[in-house]
């Protein structure tokens, strides 16, 4: 970055780096930074949320023309990106964002909301918070992709069981012909699998390939496993 950019974006580094002082600073010489955005498209907000530093995030909040649901270049939400952090870091900030209104069901360009990043990284206590502020485990991606294919994909029984119970759609497939059932089978998760052949996950889906979920078990051990433990539950496994 030349130092012209560098001066012009020298908030949203400081944002980025958690130099409070410095964005303070910034900002009561030059109110108006706190809507710069950058060659991102994105504003101080963004740095601040996704480099998880609360206390940019508050003073940034204090602007006139302080918006919570501003998006970046790619759609996304201060919540998105405080949905992404790692688990348990970005709780404060998150408490913050929904206290101000955010917007639980906003889209990305790719169609995702907070929801589908809380269930990627499995942050069970995000997702909990989201749901509770009436966040739809409902909404499918431009993938057709629902949160519970991403927690399938990543084997959270926690995570699955939450979004079942905010009446995610069990057998929903995504643009692959592939439902939650498939993701867990050929990840490898056979407790996940378990999990939603008990919450009624049909097993005599084919993806676009053809393939049955359990046809998509990555070794025989997986296998195995997802076949006995089914028979013991009683539950018929088309193969």
């Amino acid at each position: 970055m030349d130092s012209q950019n560098k001066d012009r974006y020298e908030i949203h580094e400081a944002a980025r780096e958690g130099k409070t002082s410095v964005v303070e600073s910034l900002l009561n010489a030059n109110p108006r930074l706190s809507s710069r955005r950058d060659e991102d498209d994105r504003l101080p907000l963004h740095w601040a949320v996704s480099y998880n530093r609360p206390e940019i995030v508050q003073l940034l909040m204090q602007s006139k023309n302080f918006d919570v649901d501003a998006q970046d270049g790619l759609g996304w939400t201060p919540l998105m990106m405080a949905s992404s952090l790692r688990a348990g870091d970005g709780d404060a900030l998150i408490d913050t964002l929904l206290s101000a209104g955010a917007d639980v069901n906003a889209k990305n360009n790719n169609g995702q909301t907070a929801l589908h990043f809380a269930a990627s990284k499995n942050n069970i206590d995000t997702a909990r918070k989201l749901t509770a502020h009436k966040a739809s485990a409902r909404v499918k991606d431009k993938r057709g992709q629902l949160a519970l294919h991403r927690a399938a994909a990543v084997g959270s029984v926690p995570m699955m069981k939450l979004l079942l119970e905010n009446k995610s759609p069990v057998n929903a497939t995504d643009v692959d012909g592939m439902t939650a059932l498939h993701h867990a089978i050929s990840e490898g998760h056979g407790d996940a699998a378990m999990m939603l052949l008990k919450a009624g996950a049909e097993t005599d889906k084919r993806d676009t390939d053809g393939h049955l979920a359990i046809q998509l078990a990555p070794d025989a051990k997986i296998r195995d496993f997802i076949l006995q433990s089914a028979e013991r539950e009683g539950i018929d496994l088309e193969q």
